[in-house]
């Protein structure tokens, strides 16, 4: 299944009686204003907001700044939206799918078998003629029982191996993967082998997906040419799986190393690379 939906995809789905996707708001901003005040402004119709920090990751802590959500909660928030066992979900964000794509990471590994992600957020929506409404439904109940385990995920362990005999993608800018600066955490650098591979690239600049051929290309030129196993990581594991959705896209499955950077570097033991090599 493709994981992506159009804005003229998603408005034919909506209008239509039957078989009509949850649609869940999950506008986040790293730093900046709350993503709750830019649903509140203005969603797509009927969508139910989800948050990110709150929602889609645990509490920070040794296990990185946004380590995996409990099961409950997770379950607890798509019961909220409506979803049962075999209801379709759209996620979306406000443009460049970067909060969506955890979500939909994040929902497949608790099971939702049926996910996809608004190509170009709720601007396209809005750029294709869909309406904005500031009214938020009421809570549903759903009946979605969540489990974990559902997509491939890579601890420390698994993603110093993988850098080493494989392909790990490290999906931060280049100066952060470099060590020339580091605004998030309180180390700079990369882990040793990994690859540099900037989210920003999968995307246009209006925040819709490179076509597969694109991104095939992409990687290939980046080492992922089917010879060996690929994982993506990033700062906290929210880039990552938007790194995830692209590899996707071109017919990939990576997992992801959830913990990403703010977890490897709690261990002072974990040896850490600077360079753009």
């Amino acid at each position: 299944m493709n994981p992506l939906i159009t804005a003229e995809s998603l408005r034919s789905a909506t209008d239509s009686a039957t078989g009509r996707p949850v649609v869940i708001d999950v506008t986040w901003n790293l730093v900046g204003p709350p993503g709750r005040d830019a649903y509140d402004a203005g969603h797509i119709p009927g969508a139910h907001f989800v948050d990110l920090d709150a929602e889609l990751a645990g509490p920070p802590g040794a296990d990185g700044r946004h380590p995996l959500p409990e099961a409950t909660v997770v379950q607890a928030a798509l019961r909220r939206a409506g979803v049962g066992p075999d209801t379709p979900v759209v996620v979306y964000d406000a443009a460049n799918s970067t909060a969506a794509a955890r979500a939909w990471w994040i929902f497949r590994y608790f099971g939702v078998r049926d996910v996809r992600v608004l190509d170009g957020g709720f601007a396209a929506w809005q750029a294709a003629g869909g309406e904005v409404s500031t009214a938020a439904p009421a809570d549903a109940a759903g009946t979605f029982v969540a489990s974990a385990g559902h997509v491939p995920m890579l601890d420390a362990e698994g993603a110093a191996a993988l850098a080493a005999t494989g392909v790990l993608l490290d999906a931060r800018a280049p100066e952060r993967f470099a060590g020339e600066v580091e605004p998030m955490d309180k180390v700079a650098g990369h882990i040793p082998g990994a690859v540099n591979a900037p989210t920003t690239a999968n995307v246009t600049s209006d925040g819709h997906f490179l076509s597969a051929d694109e991104l095939r290309k992409r990687f290939a030129g980046l080492g992922v040419d089917g010879s060996s196993e690929v994982g993506v990581y990033c700062g906290s594991g929210v880039t990552a799986a938007h790194e995830a959705l692209a590899l996707q896209i071109a017919g990939i499955e990576a997992p992801v190393y959830v913990g990403s950077w703010s977890e490897w570097i709690t261990d002072p033991t974990r040896p850490i690379a600077t360079g753009s090599g």
